[in-house]
């Protein structure tokens, strides 16, 4: 009996304290949590658990001692037992325990059966439904007692399971927890790497940080980028996307489908692409690649967010690129439009276009050639050659006459390997790239680019069409200073001989004197020229004009000025040359033109000159002296030379 006591004390104390801890627990926050119909399925494991720690407290304290105990389901399946029972005592466990449960259905009260045998079902706390029996069976106390030891050992039972089911429930509120804060602690890593990636404005430092963020997020991986775009990176994970064998390749199929494509090897590695996409189009895929037992298919979200931020960022990067290299072309070809109209001069021009082409696209070649139509080839103008400096070509030649006969701009990859045409540009240099453009013109090629490199591969496309737009602004610049020089030689010659204006020629005497040691001047007068346009006609006057304004321009040096001084009176300037030279100039004019005009006409010449010893030096005077003398072969017969003399 005192055994008994101690027992049922122990129960009651250890209930009380489980009852205790139960309503303070529930009070806090599991009030009202219970098993319910959906928790079945993993209901008899927790029972079989919940009746080993049970049957651990009862073995300390003896209670197996007197008895002996089984758990079954509500069908009468046996969960587990404690003491030993022979198989006919077992039977009416077993057969009891069905009964208790069939009535505790309907009343919930307690079954007692055969002697010796008490059988509890065990009821949830919500709704007093039970969910298994608890049978106690003994030989050794009366009935009442074991009822006793079979209600507070059911109690105590019921007490472990559901301190066992709130580990459980806690135990997954833990593990929920847990995967709570991994997605908060991924979501503020996403957060960061997509703050960083949108951060970047160059499009190297966006791959390298979302590899970066890759290897951060997914330690155990190994990441590639496959780009379907021409990219330099020295990032070895960056690589081209190759279209080999779309069927079975995980990175073109991915890329054509554009959704992810996940792949798993034999020897347990999983692989997955993803196409990196903006809202333009697909740049390339992201491949990932991670052992398959420490993947996580939660973690698959991050992934194709981190991917899809990536190509947005990218996106951005690439646009800010182009942007920036617009701007740029922009002020270069502003720079280049505003240094280009400064000049008025053709070579000049040229000149400056060729080092200009040179710095902008960091070639080692550059030539610029002038179609010449008098002989019909093109003409080295400017050149950093110095062997192709004034060559000459015909239009039908090497890259030139393909730019010239298609009027298109051209390029060329590697010369060495696909050889259209002979080039002396690119033989001579040892240059393997090349970009050619026409400079035009009304429609029309006046001339070519072309600029080379000795790397292959060396241009892009971006320098094939900036080159086109600088060749437009450069034959701009060459249209301007064509018309400046036609409109200066319309104005500084004279429109029937083709002489120069008077004007001109007074303008040039006094820049030459304040700069030469000497000079000579010759005035022509073609004797009786009214009579010749009285008898012949003005257009037979203007044809001996012509025809004697040629035979001067034959009988001079290149950089003596003949120029057409008023009515039938024409004028030399001979820089550098004295009265006695200057008056064998004369004769031969005077003979040519006697022995070559038809109708035969004469011409009488004044002669004067100047040096740095006249006390007086000026164009007048100059013009003064000669014109007395040609006053004086008048007067003493013409067809004939006089010399002026300084007063």
């Amino acid at each position: 009996m005192a055994d008994l006591y101690n027992y049922r004390q122990a129960l009651d104390e250890a209930a009380f304290a489980a009852h205790l801890v139960e309503e303070d627990t529930r009070t806090i926050w599991f009030e009202h949590e219970d098993i319910q119909a959906a928790d079945e399925p993993y209901l008899l494991p927790l029972l079989g658990e919940t009746f080993t720690s049970w049957r651990k407290d009862t073995d300390e304290q003896g209670m197996s001692a007197n008895g002996f105990f089984v758990l079954t389901d509500l069908t009468g399946n046996v969960i587990g037992s404690a003491g030993t029972l022979g198989m006919d005592r077992l039977s009416e466990a077993l057969a009891i325990a069905k009964r208790a449960a069939s009535v505790a259905t309907k009343t919930a009260g307690t079954t007692e059966d055969e002697q010796g045998m008490v059988a509890v079902p065990i009821l949830t706390r919500s709704d007093r439904r039970p969910f298994c029996v608890l049978v106690y069976v003994t030989e050794h106390i009366a009935s009442q007692q074991a009822d006793t030891v079979a209600q507070l050992s059911a109690m105590h039972f019921r007490t472990c399971f559901y301190r066992r089911f709130e580990q459980l429930f806690i135990k997954d509120l833990l593990l929920y927890q847990k995967r709570t804060d991994k997605e908060a602690s991924r979501r503020d890593a996403l957060f960061l790497a997509a703050k960083r990636l949108y951060d970047q404005f160059d499009v190297s430092s966006v791959l390298s940080e979302m590899l970066s963020s890759l290897e951060q997020l997914y330690p155990e991986s190994v990441a590639q980028l496959y780009l379907s775009q021409d990219h330099v990176n020295g990032d070895p994970r960056v690589k081209p996307l190759v279209f080999k064998n779309a069927a079975h390749d995980l990175v073109a199929k991915s890329f054509l489908e554009g959704k992810l494509v996940t792949e798993l090897d034999r020897d347990g590695t999983k692989r997955l692409a993803v196409p990196m996409t903006g809202k333009q189009s697909a740049y390339g895929v992201l491949c990932l690649t991670v052992n398959a037992t420490r993947w996580d298919d939660a973690d698959l979200p991050a992934f194709l967010l981190l991917a899809d931020t990536a190509g947005s960022a990218f996106e951005n990067a690439k646009l800010y690129e182009q942007s920036n290299l617009l701007i740029n072309e922009l002020r270069l070809i502003n720079e280049l439009t505003k240094r280009l109209n400064q000049s008025l001069k053709l070579k000049e021009i040229f000149k400056f276009a060729s080092s200009e082409l040179l710095n902008v696209f960091k070639a080692d070649y550059c030539c610029v050639l002038q179609l010449n139509k008098e002989k019909n080839q093109f003409v080295v103008t400017a050149s950093n050659i110095p062997v192709m400096a004034n060559e000459h070509f015909s239009p039908e030649y090497g890259f030139c006459g393909i730019v010239y006969r298609t009027k298109e701009p051209l390029i060329i990859s590697d010369y060495w390997h696909t050889r259209v045409v002979s080039s002396k540009l690119m033989d001579n240099t040892g240059a393997r790239s090349l970009i050619a453009t026409p400079i035009m013109v009304d429609s029309e090629v006046v001339g070519v680019i072309m600029v080379a490199h000795k790397s292959a591969n060396y241009f892009s496309y971006d320098n094939y069409k900036l080159l086109q737009v600088m060749s437009t602004h450069i034959g701009l610049a060459i249209t301007n200073a064509s018309l400046h020089a036609e409109v200066r030689r319309m104005v500084i010659t004279d429109n029937l001989t083709g002489l120069h204006a008077r004007h001109y020629l007074n303008e040039q005497i006094q820049s030459r004197q304040r700069k030469d040691p000497l000079g000579a001047l010759i005035l022509v007068d073609i004797d009786h020229f009214k009579q010749i346009n009285d008898t012949y006609g003005h257009q037979v006057g203007d044809q001996i004009l012509v025809h004697v304004s040629n035979i001067i321009r034959n009988s001079i040096r290149q950089g003596d000025i003949a120029a057409r001084w008023g009515g039938e009176e024409l004028a030399v300037y001979l820089p550098g040359i004295r009265s006695d030279q200057a008056y064998r100039i004369a004769e031969r004019i005077r003979t040519h033109v006697e022995a070559e005009t038809q109708p035969v006409v004469t011409v009488s010449c004044g002669v004067s000159e100047w040096t740095f010893e006249n006390e007086k030096i000026s164009v007048e005077s100059l013009f003064y002296r000669a014109d007395m003398a040609l006053y004086e072969a008048k007067n003493n017969g013409r067809n004939r030379i006089y010399i002026g003399q300084a007063n």
